[in-house]
């Protein structure tokens, strides 16, 4: 066995006429689980563009399966409630979306899809950490989170009974505006426009102007050149100026 005919991996071969002892996938080869036959399911895509449809029934169970998965990777940058302002961002990423304005209520279901399989802007991707089964089921859970805080009555049936949020707030002994909307803390960095929808979304605060520098306070600053020159020419007590010391060479 020891010297019996075989091919060493990446190493060349007199046996074929063109040299290469790796020989070259048939024509079609598909490896084994990466059909993808249903090209619309793995890439939310229909003739390269976004379709506003689901490739399977969503069921109750679907959309608490896409609720957990979104409770774990999404909500720390969007929240809970989808508004972009999540922990990380009060404390200082950058805001992420804000899946209830005018734009994101307006995005096919696919886009979501396509979002968190590819990535867009900061965020990053999340086909590694999520299979294309579960990223289907965030994205219709995304679709009944922006019902829930964008619902109308007409949405409701007949005979339905409504509670505000702050009523139910004020029951369970929070404050009222406890379920209110909230804006961008101080420890928060806006990286949004000033202007246009952005500027306007929910849940985002406008920056404000930064404090005008007082040039009179720098006087001082350890870091003024004023303040540089006068310690240039002041000999600390006790200690030689060190741009009047000189040093001797090391000698061998």
């Amino acid at each position: 066995m020891q010297d019996q005919p075989k091919f060493t991996p990446q190493r060349g071969t007199t046996f074929y006429s063109d040299g290469r002892s790796a020989r070259p996938q048939v024509a079609g080869t598909v490896a084994r689980g990466q059909l993808h036959a249903d090209s619309y399911f793995y890439t939310g895509l229909q003739n390269g563009k976004e379709q506003n449809a689901m490739p399977f029934p969503v069921t109750l169970a679907v959309l608490e399966r896409g609720q957990e998965r979104f409770n774990v990777y999404c909500t720390p940058c969007h929240s809970r409630v989808g508004n972009g302002v999540g922990m990380i961002v009060q404390r200082g990423y950058k805001p992420a979306g804000n899946l209830h304005d005018p734009v994101r209520l307006a995005q096919p279901l696919s886009h979501y899809f396509a979002v968190i399989t590819n990535g867009y802007g900061a965020m990053p991707d999340y086909s590694a950490q999520l299979t294309p089964e579960d990223r289907w089921a965030v994205a219709a859970y995304i679709r009944a989170l922006q019902l829930s805080q964008n619902a109308k009555a007409s949405d409701l049936p007949a005979g339905a009974h409504v509670e505000e949020l702050k009523d139910i707030a004020e029951q369970q002994g929070y404050p009222q505006d406890f379920a209110m909307p909230w804006g961008l803390p101080g420890t928060g960095i806006n990286a949004m426009p000033s202007t246009g929808i952005y500027g306007n979304a929910v849940g985002t605060a406008q920056p404000e102007p930064a404090a005008p520098i007082d040039a009179t306070l720098n006087a001082g600053h350890p870091g003024s050149n004023a303040n540089q020159q006068k310690t240039d020419k002041q000999e600390q007590p006790g200690r030689t100026n060190e741009k009047q010391t000189q040093w001797e060479p090391l000698r061998p």
